[in-house]
């Protein structure tokens, strides 16, 4: 008889003795109630606690999604990563946790679509179910769309990386921020001006976070590509997931005519963001994954339109 044959005629203890042989008891009295009416209710104490505090909530919570967009795929179901919070006057202990996932579940049966409008209605109704005068969310997620060889014409699928953030207070309403990061080719300037043939080139991360008008109208513009044009339309090249030889020939060649430093990016992408009527302030960085270094190049600036007017 084998090893195997030996384990498989091997006689176990019962499941409940193998539990009791790692280490579990059985339970012991129950003196506490098990009525929800009954319980102490901790969180809800009401007293001096010394200070306010400016938000608590939860974080890293993984969700299903939709998102909607004017590019293809028009909806698209992946995760998002949200955090929520509001918050708290120094006269009340805590906030109830429970009634963050509570509101995230109920707004995923009636089918979560990311969209500014929802999320807005999804901050008011938290605040109403926290009982507090304010409440915020933000939401991150992989955002996927059709790109084209610009030759071939054969597609495949890309992605940036998107994030909303929305906060709400009774007062002043809705503080809306969108953020996208997206990814570029850019060639160095200063290889193409020095070397005799050729010039280095590597892939460049421009990520982009608006602070959007009050009268910003989501019908009438896709916030994620628009942003994603601004960081796409003033690089090196674009980025392809399928690349023929045609189409290899007419990138390379494209950000060999279009050298294009971090300093550069920044600001013709700020200069894009600055037309851009729904856009109220924003912040701008590129980071370059050096090819020829082993550090990364990175630069970033943020402009507020509204202090133009002071």
């Amino acid at each position: 008889m084998n090893k195997t044959e030996l384990q498989q005629n091997k006689s176990l203890p019962s499941k409940q003795e193998r539990h009791k042989l790692f280490g579990s008891v059985e339970p012991g009295p129950r003196t506490k109630p098990i009525d929800k009416n009954k319980m102490a209710d901790l969180q809800n104490s009401k007293k001096d606690f010394l200070f306010d505090i400016d938000m608590v909530g939860i974080s890293n919570v993984k969700h299903p999604i939709s998102i909607p967009s004017t590019m293809t795929p028009e909806i698209q179901t992946t995760i998002g990563t949200f955090s929520f919070g509001s918050s708290i006057a120094k006269g009340s202990k805590g906030t109830n946790m429970s009634r963050f996932t509570e509101q995230l579940d109920k707004y995923h049966r009636e089918g979560f679509a990311i969209d500014l409008t929802t999320l807005k209605t999804f901050t008011e109704e938290l605040a109403g179910r926290l009982k507090e005068s304010d409440a915020e969310v933000e939401v991150s997620f992989p955002w996927f769309f059709e790109r084209k060889g610009p030759y071939s014409d054969l597609s495949g699928m890309n992605h940036a990386h998107a994030t909303i953030r929305v906060e709400y207070d009774e007062k002043t309403g809705h503080d809306i921020t969108c953020t996208l990061t997206g990814t570029i080719t850019t060639l160095c300037p200063c290889s193409k001006e020095i070397s005799e043939y050729s010039a280095h080139n590597q892939r460049g991360n421009v990520t982009m976070s608006v602070k959007l008008t009050d009268d910003f109208d989501e019908q009438k513009t896709d916030w994620k590509a628009a942003l994603l044009e601004a960081a796409e339309s003033n690089a090196s090249a674009r980025i392809h997931p399928v690349l023929k030889r045609p189409d290899e020939k007419m990138v390379t060649e494209q950000a060999y005519e279009n050298p294009r430093f971090v300093e550069d990016i920044v600001r013709l992408v700020a200069a894009d963001l600055y037309e851009y009527d729904f856009v109220e302030a924003f912040e701008v960085t590129c980071r370059n994954e050096e090819s020829i270094h082993l550090h990364d190049a990175v630069a970033s600036l943020s402009y507020d339109k509204k202090q133009e007017l002071k």
